[in-house]
């Protein structure tokens, strides 16, 4: 047969198959980054949002209001764009609610037991935010500042660079630390994201990201069909008040082996005692992992769209939160409604109430020595 039938036949075949993988046909494309207004916060301080976009056409807008990431934009198995995280279309309604979407959040990640905990024989007391005891940060922690932004394109993508100084005795904290967070649009279609930090005082530091995903698309109606596994053969289970109890419990016959893809609401109403406390899932699971290598830590995977997301992260565990407390009340983005899940959290991260709890992996972090972590969420279709 002639050589260019041949490839006239094969083309069009191969189009379609590099468009559904998300490839882009402007192979002059580069990775870029925009910057424009965003409104401001209710304090009069001006908020910025920046647009990283990849040659692939995929696209994440993040605002210097806690670092937000407000919209996610990458492609489905028929190559076509969606926004998969839940947000706002405006700073006041994200300074309005207390969902922490899409957020930078820090100094400590998850919970601390009555907000108290002892470095050298020393307590320090925190805000309390969740009943008695400290939630992400505080009353005001690392999602309702404004960071120090600088954006910038290198061979790795487009990429954000934010900074914040959180001073000593901010929401109880000791220490002056020193936050760099730099996220990268890559051109492989992930948002990775680099935390780093220095301090002039002991202190404890457990940083992570907190966007609600929705692989269907922010305002589909549900997650309980996403199929998820976690690498992680054990889970932190909590007291009434989600305090983890110290134990690490084997997830082997009970509603939390996710260790092979499955459906999330397959068990989420299961008669589990860990389940009433969270009102479904919002445990940490300990992955199965040693040393500060990056490795694969969870898969999720939405059959209508294809979509596929794994997250691979250098921390030692990761919070799973299935959206127990959306109830439709909050208008999202263009006026979306946001159900019972209808997103899910996967935070990367050291474990809950890990300064009381001695068996866990140590959060302190002391003059000299340097915080670091990334955390990669990578998309692609299947």
């Amino acid at each position: 047969m002639n050589k260019s039938i041949v490839c006239r036949r094969i083309w069009p075949t191969a189009f379609v198959f590099l468009m559904a993988l998300g490839f882009s046909m402007n192979i002059s494309a580069k990775p870029k980054i925009t910057k424009d207004n965003f409104g401001q916060t209710a304090d009069g301080k001006a908020v910025e949002i920046y647009t990283l976009t990849n040659s692939r056409g995929s696209e994440a807008r993040i605002m210097t209001y806690g670092g937000t990431v407000v919209s996610l934009k990458v492609p489905d198995k028929s190559g076509k764009l969606g926004d998969v995280v839940l947000g706002f279309d405006s700073v006041a309604d994200y300074e309005k609610h207390t969902s922490f979407f899409g957020a930078l959040i820090g100094r400590y990640g998850n919970r601390i037991a009555k907000g108290k905990f002892s470095i050298g024989g020393k307590e320090y007391t925190l805000a309390t935010n969740n009943g008695e005891n400290h939630l992400h940060g505080g009353v005001k922690g690392y999602d309702r500042v404004v960071w120090t932004a600088k954006p910038f394109t290198s061979a790795a993508g487009a990429n954000l660079e934010l900074k914040y100084l959180s001073k000593d005795g901010e929401e109880g904290y000791p220490g002056n630390l020193n936050i760099t967070v730099v996220y990268t649009l890559t051109e492989k279609n992930e948002l990775k994201i680099v935390y780093s930090a220095t301090t002039d005082k002991a202190t404890v530091v457990n940083l992570t990201h907190h966007s609600y995903f929705n692989l269907a698309g922010a305002g589909a109606p549900t997650i309980l069909d996403h199929e998820l596994t976690i690498a992680g053969s054990k889970f932190t289970p909590t007291d009434a008040g989600s305090i983890p109890t110290g134990e690490l419990r084997n997830v082997k016959g009970t509603p939390f082996d996710f260790t092979k893809a499955t459906a999330i609401g397959k068990r989420i109403v299961q008669a589990d005692e860990q389940l009433k406390f969270g009102k479904g899932y919002d445990h940490n699971w300990a992955l199965n992992k040693t040393g500060k290598s990056l490795m694969l830590g969870a898969t999720v995977f939405e059959r209508s769209t294809g979509r596929v997301m794994k997250v691979l992260t250098t921390e030692p565990g990761i919070q799973f939160y299935s959206g127990n407390f959306l109830d439709g009340s909050l208008k999202g983005k263009s006026g979306q409604d946001y159900p019972l899940r209808s997103g899910f959290c996967l935070e990367a991260q050291h474990y809950p109430d890990s300064p009381n709890e001695p068996k866990f992996p140590s959060t302190v972090l002391k003059p000299g020595k340097k915080y670091s972590q990334t955390t990669v969420y990578q998309f692609s279709v299947r």
